[in-house]
């Protein structure tokens, strides 16, 4: 023990002594073993190699901005014996704002976020945009202790690398990664809980996305969200799926700054109800002169619409809420692009922006007419 007083420079002169035969004796073993230092990593060359540098670099940046939200549900939502909290993921975008799926945090009660270092803060909705299955929330009491910047999604390259951040399984702070495989059709990818409907296409990876993975950022290789984790696809519902499937980061970034600025989404709407031509009577199909069961018959055309602006024509219903004849317009192709049903008209119009002009060709009278409909902006209901 030092006596009281006594100076400590000579024990810190031991100390940076101690430390020079250490620096010595690391370089000496790297010498011999073949390591190498870069960056935050250290290890022998034959362990790793350059890819797995910037793996574990990317993702020890990235995960100080990735947080777990843990949703608990409204009581009426629940059954007996459901666990009343949903996990999922999310992001700051900003020092008070995390991006996530809307899907994460619908029927909340309350919801609580906690960061990749433990600490847990309560958090509102800020926005939400359904039809691509994005929610904005709001923290306070708390900074972000880092923030992600997006990408270019449109940009990405079969076989390019991608990591994942996430919770799966409520395992926190969970690295995966994977290559960017296609980006395919919403149409061909199962779903069936009624969000992201606008979304054109989706991003495809072999990156792990898994239950509690929603709403985690999918990165490229310089830490950039080139998408936002959203679902998994399987062949059934007893298997968790290895195919993962990404909302594309250029879609979220238009979303998130509409809905900053705005308060709603912008993207394209006809603003009417449509009903898909297959689930048509056949007789009805018939006395319309159609052979075909593709296309979407428009059913509501509220006053004020884009449609009704542009004299999109509605159908009939008697008091048994039964279609009559003759029918409204059916929507066969958008700008010359033809449609199977309503799915493909509203993701076609969605495309687009408040101002643009969509071209639809339907049938009417037995006989096909081109609509210019021009797009208006959406506001709050």
């Amino acid at each position: 023990m030092t006596p009281p007083g006594t100076p400590a420079r000579p024990a810190a002169r031991t100390g940076r002594l101690g430390l020079r035969v250490l620096g010595a004796a690391l370089l000496l073993s790297g010498a011999v073993a073949g390591a190498y230092i870069t960056g935050r990593v250290s290890a022998e060359r034959a362990l790793v190699t350059p890819d797995e540098v910037n793996t574990v670099e990317v993702a020890q940046k990235a995960i100080q901005a990735v947080v777990r939200i843990d949703n608990r549900l409204q009581r009426e939502r629940l059954q007996v014996g459901d666990d009343p909290i949903d996990t999922g993921t999310g992001f700051f975008y900003k020092k008070d704002l995390i991006v996530t799926n809307y899907h994460v945090v619908q029927y909340q009660e309350s919801l609580t976020v906690t960061l990749f270092n433990g600490r847990r803060v309560s958090a509102k909705i800020e926005g939400i945009d359904p039809g691509i299955d994005i929610a904005i929330l709001r923290v306070t009491g708390v900074t972000a202790p880092a923030t992600l910047s997006f990408g270019s999604s449109a940009r990405l390259i079969p076989g390019q690398k991608l990591l994942t951040i996430g919770t799966p399984l409520r395992i926190q702070n969970f690295v995966g990664s994977g290559v960017f495989s296609v980006a395919a059709s919403a149409r061909d990818l199962n779903r069936n809980d009624g969000f992201a409907n606008e979304v054109g296409q989706y991003i495809v990876t072999t990156a792990s996305i898994q239950q509690g993975n929603s709403g985690g950022p999918v990165l490229d290789s310089r830490g950039a969200v080139v998408g936002v984790a959203d679902a998994n696809v399987s062949a059934n519902g007893l298997i968790p799926g290895v195919i993962g499937i990404a909302v594309p980061g250029d879609l979220v970034k238009q979303s998130l700054d509409d809905l900053e600025k705005i308060g709603v989404p912008q993207r394209g709407t006809l603003g009417v109800t449509m009903v898909d031509l297959d689930n048509l009577d056949p007789a009805l199909r018939q006395l319309a002169g159609l052979n075909s069961s593709e296309g979407a018959l428009v059913d509501e055309v509220p006053a004020g619409t884009a449609a009704a602006r542009a004299g999109l024509r509605g159908s009939l219903r008697n008091s048994k809420d039964q279609l009559l004849a003759p029918l409204g317009d059916i929507i066969v192709a958008v700008d010359g692009q033809r449609v199977r049903d309503s799915f493909d008209v509203i993701r076609l119009v969605a495309a687009k922006r408040p101002g643009q002009t969509v071209t639809l060709r339907v049938w009417r009278n037995k006989k096909s007419v081109d609509v210019k409909v021009t797009l208006l902006k959406r506001t709050l209901q």
